[in-house]
């Protein structure tokens, strides 16, 4: 099983842009598609993006509007998320994951991600 580790969340005004980082070990990463999801208090986990093990494909959730980017690594065994026009309600608690059966293609669906990160807040101040 993958090992992961978010990084990079905090405080930021509205408007303000923010990088997070999920260092990934213990299988092959290149492999595997990771995503982002998060989920605010009161409301359901939702995806942000997702990408394929060899960087090359990704999509991302209906409310990303072109303000966020996923991106990846291999030498670093790490997915980045560049996070720009933040918005108050993009406050939550943001998690990596790794859909691990590689050659199954990208997929959306959080119920195919299987290892998890620990979170890391982040909070748009208006």
């Amino acid at each position: 099983q993958v090992q992961l580790v978010e990084s990079g969340g905090g405080l930021v005004q509205a408007g303000g842009s923010l990088r997070l980082s999920c260092a990934a070990s213990g299988r092959t990463f290149r492999s595997l598609s990771m995503g982002w999801f998060r989920q605010a208090p009161g409301k359901e986990r939702e995806v942000v993006a997702v990408i394929s093990g060899g960087g090359t494909m990704t999509r991302y959730g209906e409310f990303v509007k072109g303000r966020y980017t996923i991106s990846r690594d291999a030498a670093k065994n790490t997915v980045y998320l560049q996070m720009n026009d933040l918005k108050p309600e993009d406050t939550a608690v943001y998690y990596c994951a790794a859909d691990e059966s590689p050659g199954s293609g990208l997929r959306i669906g959080m119920q195919y991600y299987t290892s998890w990160g620990q979170g890391t807040q982040v909070t748009v101040s208006t």
